[in-house]
């Protein structure tokens, strides 16, 4: 009984972590976006003062 115990144990274990790693994953896309959007951002608005000081 233990050892049927332990092995479910293992298999929830390697689940949580494969569900986990799949939302990591699926994160990487959005956070990329976010991260080119602000960047995107910032440099419009030093284009805009580099084009206002001219």
């Amino acid at each position: 009984m233990c050892r049927l115990r332990k092995g479910q144990s293992v298999v929830e274990y390697t689940m949580l972590i494969i569900i986990v790693a799949a939302a990591l994953a699926a994160m990487t896309t959005y956070i990329t976006r976010s991260m080119n959007a602000r960047l995107k951002a910032a440099q419009n608005e030093l284009e805009y003062y580099k084009q206002d000081e001219n």
